[in-house]
């Protein structure tokens, strides 16, 4: 999940490599390096830390030329250190490496055995060293074809060979795409990193190895050169500005009613309504990973609830080892922000192959899911810069809730629920999100604690789930969510002296119940913030929130954004990295 940017053409090489690092930097900061080369002299300059520490560096350096690569790191193999920052230069060959060589220590031995010697920690020398060995033998089309036989696991390449104008790009499991422009080409990870320069790319599918010239380029499938379509996108280039907010994470949250809105829009329109209609399907198995699979929870506890079909939901990374045995009429709904996380995606894959129909819920339709998938529907969130995930989180919510009301509709179950309800919601949660006083008065309570927990019970505990998570990833606080009713079977000799415990209730079937476990660890010392709705509002003596109420379809798309502000508030007093969490990366294209 590191970034790939790569350039060659006319414009100043460094300004087209820092935007695109900038724009990639969402999957990886531990450290970053590019190399631009003049087509006789071949610079390196790399940092730990931030692209900004390395455009400081790259001042002082100064390297000119008319081709590059350039890559910002999520650290996978060895820590984040100079000497494991890409780009990695062996012999006549430098290159930059998203993904993970399961085989790499095998190929590192009998890599010494020939003389060579390795710097870093990384698989990614080991491939550099690979390819440099190889060259002695075979030119670099023949070496590449060798090195896709001998390497196991995934990569995308962008690699530069000493002599060579040009840069040669190569993926396995990892996204790479090419964009194209009138004499100049680039490299990239993300369409995001290019959009500034061009709408106009096309997908380097594996197998193929792209050669990018500063006046043409070509596509190689088995050393014969294949034709690409380009494809034009309409998408445009996102802001990196965060406006009068103070973090992306902020922003993107205050920008929840507005892409609420724009789905709930693109829904009543008809776009793709006839895939929220599951009602053929007797079994539903919901695929993902983090606060996907979190969403996945909710979307559960409403399909079974209100559309009568059965839901089991898994994390990716188990679900593709797992045996299956399918109904003949299930369904399998896969989950990702991205459209390119790995484990996600392995899943998919082998689903499609047993011919069990899938369709995805993704925010990226350039993405390998948005193309492989049976069906797909977008959520259109927008590019979300904060690593975090929030509004794209609500969204994967909202296209889960208008499945089971489609379906219930469908089947006759939820009549007196009409679609104006939905509509309403983006108000509502405008007037919530404002309410932000509460949010940080709750803050205060929260961020000297180092432990915290959620209780809950049907979907709100699903809900606690995703608040838990959220806690963690931008304020280190460690946090569970639990079953309320499952405290006592041990959780609850955690509990101390003034411990903050979160109860989400807003099923009015369970609410009392869930008041009773509250009151337990009250009485162990705990401290009790409730979230709770208008119609269950009778709580006295609590630090609570009150929302507004609506029907069960949509009540989630208030709480959890309630949950997300706290969160934000806690790491904002503690003084946090909120938008670049420590060791976290959005896109995780590594298993």
């Amino acid at each position: 999940m590191c970034g790939i940017i790569g350039y060659i053409g006319n414009k100043n090489v460094s300004e087209v490599l820092f935007h695109g690092l900038y724009s990639l930097e969402y999957r990886g900061y531990d450290s970053a390096g590019m190399a631009i080369s003049d087509g006789k002299d071949l610079k390196i300059t790399k940092c730990v830390g931030r692209v900004s520490n390395l455009e400081d560096k790259y001042k002082k350096d100064n390297n000119k030329g008319f081709f590059g690569i350039a890559h910002t790191r999520w650290a996978t193999n060895g820590g984040a250190s100079l000497e494991n920052a890409h780009p990695h230069s062996v012999g006549k060959v430098t290159l930059v490496h998203n993904g993970i060589i399961e085989n790499a220590d095998n190929i590192k031995l009998s890599l010494i055995d020939k003389g060579y010697s390795f710097s870093s920690e990384t698989d990614s020398e080991v491939i550099a060293a690979f390819l440099d060995n190889e060259l002695k033998n075979n030119n670099i089309l023949n070496s590449i074809q060798v090195m896709r036989k001998e390497l196991k696991g995934s990569y995308a390449l962008g690699i530069i060979i000493e002599g060579e104008e040009c840069i040669y790009a190569v993926r396995k499991d990892s996204p790479l795409l090419i964009g194209v422009n009138r004499n100049e080409f680039f490299l990239a990870s993300d369409i995001a990193a290019i959009l500034k320069y061009t709408n106009k790319y096309f997908l380097l599918d594996e197998g193929e190895t792209a050669v990018l010239e500063r006046n043409d380029y070509k596509v190689y499938r088995d050393e014969k050169i294949i034709h690409k379509d380009i494809i034009t996108t309409d998408s445009k280039s996102q802001s990196l500005d965060k406006f009068d907010y103070e973090h992306f994470m902020l922003k993107e949250i205050m920008e929840e009613p507005i892409v609420l809105k724009n789905l709930i829009d693109s829904y009543k329109n008809g776009d793709n309504i006839k895939y929220y209609d599951i009602s053929n399907y007797e079994e539903v198995h919901i695929v993902a990973c983090g606060s996907a699979m979190y969403a996945g929870l909710i979307g559960q506890a409403l399909i079974e609830e209100e559309a009568n079909i059965k839901v089991n939901v898994y994390a990716a990374s188990e679900y593709r080892y797992k045996k299956k045995i399918f109904n003949l009429k299930t369904l399998v709904i896969l989950v990702s922000q991205s459209g390119e996380t790995a484990d996600t995606i392995a899943a998919m894959r082998e689903v499609k192959e047993m011919n069990i129909p899938t369709l995805g819920i993704i925010n990226n339709p350039n993405s390998t899911m948005a193309r492989e998938c049976d069906y797909v529907i977008l959520i259109n969130a927008g590019v979300e810069v904060a690593v975090a995930t929030t509004k794209a989180y609500i969204n994967q919510v909202c296209v889960l809730a208008l499945i089971a009301y489609t379906t219930s509709l469908k089947k006759g179950l939820s009549n007196d629920v009409s679609i104006s309800e939905f509509e309403s919601i983006p108000n509502l949660l405008h007037d919530v999100l404002n309410n932000t006083f509460i949010y940080e008065e709750i803050a205060k309570d929260l961020y000297e604690h180092n432990n915290c927990f959620f209780i809950g019970r049907g979907i709100d505990y699903a809900i606690c789930m995703e608040g838990s998570l959220k806690l963690k990833e931008v304020s280190y606080i460690h946090s569970e969510a639990y079953q309320a009713g499952e405290l006592k079977h041990g959780t609850i000799s955690l509990i101390e002296k003034g411990i903050p415990v979160i109860a989400v209730m807003s099923d009015r079937f369970l609410k009392d119940k869930t008041l009773s476990n509250l009151k337990e660890t009250l009485a162990r010392g705990a401290y009790g913030i409730v979230i709770t709705t208008s119609e269950l509002d009778d709580f006295k003596d609590f630090r609570k929130v009150t929302l507004p109420s609506v029907n069960s379809f949509c009540q989630s798309l208030l709480i959890v954004p309630t949950l997300q502000l706290i969160s934000y508030y806690v790491s904002l007093y503690r003084g946090c990295d909120i938008d670049k969490p420590k060791n976290l990366a959005k896109s995780v294209t590594v298993e």
